[in-house]
């Protein structure tokens, strides 16, 4: 499946914003050179939800690569921010990664991107009903 912007890109940061969408078409499509490519050499990745850490694109890409097969990737959106704490620019991404037999993934990525490459990037990985809904707040919210 090729990965399509569901909502279009914003921001001032459209050169980053570039930068995110490459790395997530490259994904999509398996393409580990190309995805190598928007990867800085230093680049640290978290998964706080997981706890873990992804010291360098051989480390980050090598968990991509392993991960069981039946997957896609839409984009949903790419927002594109100011200056990052890491003296680049950040992107935030949304984006839905169905995968067969396991059901739908969400993922909200916030990602520091420096002279062209992903730097850092936090990713919370997350699916619909993950977090039930408690009753209590039935009166005040709409469910969907």
């Amino acid at each position: 499946m090729t990965v399509k912007s569901e909502l279009s890109s914003a921001g001032s940061s459209t050169s980053a914003v570039a930068v995110v969408d490459r790395w997530w078409r490259a994904l999509d499509a398996r393409d580990w050179p190309a995805a190598e490519e928007v990867l800085d050499p230093g680049v640290v990745v978290e998964w706080p939800v997981s706890r873990e850490r992804m010291r360098g694109p051989e480390n980050f890409l090598a968990v991509q690569r392993e991960y069981p097969e039946g997957w896609s990737i839409r984009v949903l959106r790419l927002v594109g921010g100011g200056p990052a704490g890491e003296g680049g620019e950040a992107v935030a991404s949304e984006v839905e990664v169905p995968m067969e037999g396991v059901g739908v993934f969400r993922v909200a990525s916030f990602w520091t991107v420096r002279a062209g490459r992903i730097v850092a990037g936090t990713e919370y990985w997350t699916g619909p009903d993950a977090d039930p809904a408690p009753s209590w707040r039935a009166r005040w919210v709409e469910r969907y």
